[in-house]
């Protein structure tokens, strides 16, 4: 099974997912982790300049291609192979981060972005994905406080809160497909909400 963390900036989806992937193999699954933008070593050289601050420059359409060039080599390098050995693959961020950071965010055509994100994944999509939900000025604030702020982090708050709006538009055009966790609680409620969301969902198949 692919499943993907999606969320706003500082919705602690990275430091969730070891937790997350523990609690599935405690519960005798095989899992694999990754991240997007990355994964790969091509994808972290592409994650290099994406998050760079020194690239405030980078247009739109160069941050949307970067983005589908390290999706389209993780895709095939790393997550298809883990999946043909019947693995669970936990993947923080993936194509809904396209559609709701290119898409919300900077006003891309969405039509245009999704045939951009069926070429880059193969057509490969998430059987569920759980949002970690804080509102967008909570997540940068919590950033911020972190030392890891980075490029996408930069954009203004408008930005960030185009992108909540998005995502919570993407929810509710496929809601079989999304589970919602509440990221402003302790990270140990999370950690809980999280795995029982995903372990329902496994176990379910």
């Amino acid at each position: 099974m692919f499943i993907t963390l999606e969320g706003p900036e500082g919705s602690g989806k990275t430091s969730q997912m070891p937790r997350l992937a523990g609690a599935l193999q405690a519960a005798g699954f095989q899992v694999l982790t990754t991240r997007e933008p990355g994964g790969t070593s091509i994808g972290d050289q592409i994650r290099k300049v994406l998050f760079d601050l020194d690239n405030k420059n980078m247009q739109p359409r160069s941050e949307i291609l970067l983005f589908q060039a390290s999706r389209a080599q993780l895709v095939d390098e790393v997550i298809r192979p883990a999946l043909a050995e019947g693995r669970v693959v936990l993947c923080d961020r993936y194509a809904d981060s396209t559609m709701a950071y290119q898409g919300h965010g900077h006003g891309v055509d969405l039509a245009q972005l999704a045939e951009l994100v069926r070429f880059a994944t193969g057509g490969l999509k998430p059987d569920l994905t759980v949002f970690l939900d804080i509102p967008p000025e909570d997540g940068l604030r919590r950033r911020d406080a972190d030392g890891n702020w980075n490029r996408l982090d930069d954009y203004t708050l408008e930005f960030h809160q185009r992108v909540y709006v998005g995502y919570k538009q993407l929810i509710a055009a496929e809601p079989q497909r999304w589970a919602v966790v509440d990221a402003a609680q302790p990270p140990d409620e999370v950690a809980a909400e999280l795995a029982h969301a995903v372990l329902s969902r496994l176990q379910s198949q």
